[in-house]
């Protein structure tokens, strides 16, 4: 009866649609103009309401709810907007109904209806270009070639080259606004890197196989990928609002203001500019005066995030809009060089030419390294300073010093404090006293800014508020925990599961300072990965592009495996310098 009904009055309504006219769907993310506005509907609130809730998608989803849920509609312009709630899970649908056709034109349902970011928007992450299938699955392809063991193909190397790229079949799903699909699908890969870097840890023998390229071809193809990714960054990329936080906090440093607290808002700000496709002004009259484009939740970051905008700033400016916003491109091809380099440094170290030729190619041909990039956020900064902290293993006070900056610009990265701690010998009570200083030196090379404001206490008190507390406390659908918060049927609620897990997690992470007492730097390697992969596992609002925080270490115990332990546990030892002509030859 219910079809029947539904049926008859998409017939009642045809006859106001012109014959032979092809409907099209308008873009969401554009502002669409209606030559002749229409101020009288076709259609009335009730039929347009259950045209809404008739729709496949939204009616599979409210299956998931009491029946009879609260519904409302409005009209503008010829478009119905429908909204639908149901008790303790809030609204959980929304969608829009053309009046003339009767024809649902949009319908979000589940975390769709307060993120945009998961409705599946073409390129709303790092573009077109970096999501389109020539350009990603080159990548993939590239990365296959370059680094599998083809005397092995069977091999457990292999096998965690494809685990690495098998993310892609979750961030496919995402695309496509699947958030229930995709999510799930990012821990079998988390977990087995996971389990593999703690196996890796604990035997301290790097895995068989190495790539069968020569050291040349590898080192000319990371050349190649390196300037194509400048190029996909600086013209077909886009810069979502992380990046573009980075240069209002430098913006804010430079002009004498701690970055916390100070970002620009809507509010009831006068205005002064257009609105957008939704009626919504982003540019308001902040309080220094100047006309900028909102971004309220901008400051929920270290303060190494703003830092390392200040150079692209210098140089670039900023126009107080979000525009092409130069000086965000720059730090973000410049950490991704950065991150490049210091893989080759510390390949070159402990393995001379062939081992930095691999590791440096690994972060080149990666596409999720990539995707960061063209996104144009800050997850490049926190793995770059970390790895070049990694190129200075031997001094304790340089560990300390990058873990610190690294810190705090991704808070994961304060993690792997105990862990670095002691090398190559933990429990040093000298040791662990010089690691400790450069981390407060480190500190103190960023927290700084906090003095730019007339009470460093106070500031110190919104730097907490508005980034840590803010980031414990936030809600996401981006991660299996939070799923109880849509109150569905069949999302079960795993946050018992999840405290227990971070438990595990910290107090792993403390044990480290003890345990193992020898460290490789393969063993430092896989550990760190291990901490960091766990940090994402655990996290409520998980994304893609922090998969780039794990993989140099993930790359340097699986892929470009560092040398391990002799082949009886002793005291790890620093080895010899390598002969370079002896390593090409090999």
């Amino acid at each position: 009866m219910r079809l029947a009904a539904v049926a008859a009055l998409a017939l009642a309504l045809v006859p106001a649609a012109h014959a032979g006219t092809t409907t099209s769907v308008p873009n969401p993310l554009t502002t669409t103009t209606t030559p002749l506005a229409q101020t009288q509907p076709r259609t009335t609130k009730k039929q347009a309401i259950a045209l809404f809730l008739a729709y496949d998608k939204v009616a599979d989803w409210l299956k998931r709810y009491p029946p009879k849920p609260v519904t409302d509609a409005t009209f503008k312009q010829g478009i119905w907007t429908v909204n639908v709630w149901s008790g303790k899970a809030g609204e959980i649908a929304t969608g829009t109904v053309d009046d003339g056709t009767g024809a649902v034109v949009d319908a979000w349902t589940g975390p769709q209806v307060a993120w945009k970011m998961a409705r599946g928007y073409k390129g709303a992450f790092g573009g077109e270009k970096i999501n389109g299938y020539p350009v990603w699955l080159g990548f993939c392809a590239i990365f296959l070639l370059g680094l599998v063991d083809w005397r092995r193909p069977f091999s457990m190397r292999n096998l965690d080259l494809v685990a690495l790229l098998s993310f892609s079949v979750s961030l496919w799903f995402f695309n496509r606004g699947d958030i229930f699909t995709a999510m799930p699908l990012v821990y079998p890969p988390l977990l087995w890197l996971l389990l593999r870097c703690v196996w890796i840890a604990r035997t301290d023998r790097p895995p068989r196989g190495f790539a069968v390229w020569p050291v040349w071809v590898l080192a000319a193809a990371s050349v190649f990928l390196a300037g194509f990714k400048v190029g996909l960054n600086w013209r077909a990329s886009n810069v979502i609002d992380v990046g573009y936080s980075g240069v209002i906090g430098a913006d804010r440093i430079m002009r004498g203001q701690s970055p916390y607290g100070h970002f620009p808002v809507e509010d009831s700000r006068p205005a002064c500019g257009p609105a957008d496709s939704e009626g919504e002004i982003r540019d308001r009259i902040q309080t220094n005066g100047i006309c900028e484009n909102a971004n309220p939740l901008g400051d929920t970051y270290g303060p190494m995030s703003y830092i390392a905008y200040i150079p692209g700033y210098e140089i670039f400016g900023w126009t107080h809009k979000w525009d092409f916003l130069p000086a965000v491109h720059f730090t973000s091809i410049l950490f991704d060089l950065l991150a490049m380099l210091g893989l080759a440094l510390v390949g070159r170290r402990f393995g001379g030419p062939r081992l930095a030729a691999t590791a440096a190619f690994t972060w080149a041909a990666w596409p999720f390294t990539q995707y960061a990039s063209s996104s144009n956020t800050n997850d490049a900064i926190a793995p770059a300073l970390l790895i070049w902290g990694f190129a200075v293993l031997t001094s304790d006070v340089g560990r300390g010093f990058f873990v610190a900056l690294s810190g705090w610009t991704k808070f994961a990265s304060l993690l792997v404090l105990p862990l670095w701690s002691g090398y190559p010998e933990a429990r040093r009570p000298r040791t662990i006293a010089m690691t400790l200083l450069g981390f407060v030196l480190g500190s103190a090379a960023v927290f700084w800014v906090l003095l730019l404001e007339p009470s460093p206490l106070h500031a110190a008190r919104v730097f907490y508020d508005r980034t840590v507390s803010w980031q414990i406390g936030r809600a996401s659908p981006f991660s299996i925990w939070d799923w109880g918060q849509y109150h569905a049927k069949g999302l079960p609620d795993l946050h018992l599961v999840q405290r227990a897990l971070q438990v595990l997690l910290v107090v792993g992470a403390l044990a480290l300072a003890w345990f193992p007492r020898y460290r490789s730097p393969l063993r430092m390697a896989a550990l760190t990965g291990a901490v960091l992969i766990g940090f994402e596992l655990v996290l409520t609002h998980w994304f893609y592009l922090y998969l780039p925080w794990f993989f140099p270490f993930v790359a340097l115990a699986l892929v470009a495996p560092l040398p391990g332990a002799p082949p009886r546990e002793q005291p790890f030892r620093e080895p010899p310098p390598v002969d370079e002509h002896v390593a090409v030859e090999a």
